[in-house]
């Protein structure tokens, strides 16, 4: 029988003035993997996971999650942005953050109430952070403010996670939660897809692996695909660290 992807990309393009971000990316991620997106800088990693959710145009292509369109199953799809793309001074509390990702559920006219105020608590309790619900965002630190955008997401009980370089600049303690949680959601038959900047990790924490640069170069588990062959292939000649990859 065959399994509905969680996110299937075909034939998608996205230009950026007169440069390709993306050439004719197809790609399926299966339900219950945790997967990362790899390749060197300007590789189109971060751009894959917006044209993807329609934040930025398409030249070309289709995006259907589930088998649907966006449209369709908004409810079940959560995005974790790069915490450099985020305001920060935005006044609100840590748990209000972490509050907006049952939102999405409420709907236009609904106001959330007690079931969603605890829902966002429990978000996070599961990232480490209830103890600073009320602390205003802005004063946390890089890897605090991180984890509280994944406690939102935990909120939203999205069954898709698609998280934009959630291990950049993190403390070591943030970097353990973070994986331990997203491995949680997945043991949970939830699905978590990350850009992901470290080659070195990459094989200890993702069992899949998609090797971008524009087009998709390799796809499939990481360590087969992070081979030495397959990453000088793909960053073509740029500076690279090759002490883990085998």
């Amino acid at each position: 029988m065959s399994i509905t992807p969680a996110l299937s990309v075909r034939d998608l393009t996205v230009v950026y003035g007169d440069q390709p971000a993306l050439w004719d990316v197809d790609l399926d991620l299966a339900p219950g993997t945790l997967t990362a997106i790899v390749g060197p800088n300007g590789a189109g990693k971060s751009t894959l996971l917006k044209a993807s959710l329609g934040l930025i145009p398409r030249v070309a292509g289709t995006v259907s999650f589930f088998g649907r369109p966006l449209n369709a199953v908004r409810n079940e799809v959560a995005y974790v942005p790069q915490r450099a793309n985020v305001d920060w001074d935005f006044p609100a509390s840590v748990h209000d953050v972490a509050l907006m990702g049952t939102f999405a559920r409420l709907g236009w006219f609904r106001r959330p109430g007690a079931a969603e105020r605890q829902r966002a608590i429990d978000a996070l309790e599961r990232v480490g952070m209830a103890d600073l619900a009320r602390r205003q965002i802005g004063e946390l630190s890089g890897g605090q403010q991180q984890r509280v955008f994944l406690a939102r997401a935990l909120a939203q009980d999205a069954q898709l996670i698609l998280l934009d370089e959630p291990l950049a600049g993190v403390d070591a303690p943030t970097e353990t939660t973070v994986m331990s949680v997203l491995r949680e959601l997945v043991q949970a038959g939830r699905t978590v897809a990350a850009v992901h900047h470290d080659l070195e990790t990459a094989p200890e924490y993702f069992e899949d692996t998609v090797l971008l640069n524009v087009q998709i170069r390799n796809v499939g588990k990481t360590r087969e695909v992070l081979t030495s062959e397959n990453v000088k292939a793909a960053y073509a000649g740029r500076p690279v660290s090759l002490e883990l990859i085998r």
